[in-house]
């Protein structure tokens, strides 16, 4: 039987950041991928100043780069009844909301992927691409069961690292609950390319009935979202024109650039939503990103948790030989309270933006007012963008909610 040090089920971005550092650190590292290669599957591609600052920190931000990936300055809240000219005036400074980082940051997933893969493989970890068939069994001396290359395989580890997803088999051999909360409406990603499109400006705003975001990459590149109600514009084959017809709007300066790009990737919509777990540790195991539960894509901190689970756990790796769930219960912890408080947030957001009514519309209309005279209800609001813990805790509470919601 093989053994190593650490198993890494799961080589996306959170898994091969994993690999990276730990492999960097000295330890003997082995990474089991499914995919052959990394495709578009219209994933998050954004992280919020709070999570680009962990990607520094992580040391990642010249691979992210080289893959692709680029600062973002600025973000623009548009809407239908905000002055574009006004909306400007006012556009959020990424790049001066959390001391140590630049900004937002955009970056390709399967270029990210890709990169983290070849770095971690070039500082000695071992990367298995096309592997099927994994088991794990839990415990002080955890093994890994997988197939690979038509054979079978057993792998003796003294941690296993579950980064493989939302449907991920390593939770499920942990035998612990996915608690998943599902909104009505669905989010759409369309990968385009557009010259002339802003290089370093964020843009989002609500018309009719689209809950609209765009984000620049370096090269032409923009990711564009669109969060709609489920209809045959989100689900049938021509899907993808009808999101670029989605994209002519009054309330967005130039949009017409976006509404004839040119598509250079899937179209997808998925249902909104957010999950976590009672615990993210076990005997012999520890989840991170997606497989420990996921915010909803609406706040776009999805890659940003990545980047704090793979900092949170690399430092208990790192920090000792205690590598038992004692020693992860302060991740474990710290990842339930900032899911908490994500969920919340994500409810507010979709409910304000994304009540396509009359009633929708005026709350929108008048929100500012409410957050400049309710700090708890204005930190809940921009949370996304400085981080879970970097808010007031107090703002985090079901009545908050419930007062911002009641707001007209």
């Amino acid at each position: 039987m093989e053994r190593c040090d650490v198993v890494v089920v799961g080589g996306g971005i959170a898994g091969s950041s994993m690999a990276l550092v730990l492999a960097a650190a000295g330890l003997d590292v082995m990474v089991l991928e499914r995919a052959e290669e990394y495709r578009d599957r219209v994933r998050g591609e954004f992280m919020q100043p709070w999570g680009a600052l962990e990607m520094v920190r992580l040391g990642l931000e010249p691979r992210l780069v080289a893959a692709g990936g680029g600062w973002c300055a600025q973000m623009i809240n548009y809407g239908e009844d905000t002055d574009p000219a006004e909306a400007e005036a006012a556009a959020v400074p990424l790049d001066a909301l959390v001391p140590g980082s630049a900004g937002g940051f955009c970056v390709g997933h399967p270029q990210a992927s890709t990169a983290l893969s070849g770095a971690a493989a070039e500082r000695g970890a071992r990367v298995l691409h096309g592997v099927g068939g994994v088991a794990v069994t839990t415990g002080r001396d955890p093994i890994v069961r997988y197939e690979h290359a038509g054979s079978a395989h057993e792998l003796a580890c003294t941690l296993v690292v579950g980064a493989d997803g939302r449907r991920s088999v390593v939770r499920d051999s942990m035998g612990v609950e996915l608690q998943t909360v599902e909104r009505d409406v669905v989010l759409g990603g369309l990968l385009v390319h557009a010259d002339g499109w802003h290089e370093d400006v964020a843009a989002l705003g609500v018309e009719g009935e689209c809950h609209y975001l765009a984000f620049p990459r370096p090269g032409g590149l923009v990711r564009l979202y669109l969060s709609r109600l489920p209809s045959e514009a989100t689900s049938g084959p021509d899907r993808a024109r009808l999101m670029l017809e989605g994209f002519r709007l009054d309330s967005l300066p130039r949009s017409e650039l976006l509404a004839t790009a040119e598509p250079v990737g899937p179209c997808a919509y998925a249902r909104a939503s957010d999950a976590t777990v009672d615990t993210a540790a076990v005997e012999g195991v520890v989840l991170i990103g997606d497989a420990a539960g996921w915010s909803d894509p609406i706040l776009g901190c999805g890659l940003s948790g990545a980047m704090c689970d793979t900092r949170s756990v690399a430092d208990v790796v790192l920090g000792g030989d205690d590598w038992s769930p004692p020693a992860f219960e302060a991740y474990s912890a710290e990842r339930a309270e900032r899911m908490r408080r994500l969920r919340l947030s994500a409810e507010l957001t979709t409910q304000l933006q994304c009540t396509f009514t009359p009633e929708g519309r005026q709350r929108r209309s008048a929100f500012g007012e409410l957050m400049a005279n309710d700090l708890a209800v204005q930190a809940m609001r921009i949370m996304p963008l400085f981080g879970p813990h970097n808010v007031p805790a107090e703002a985090f509470d079901e009545e908050v909610l419930a007062r911002s919601l009641a707001f007209a």
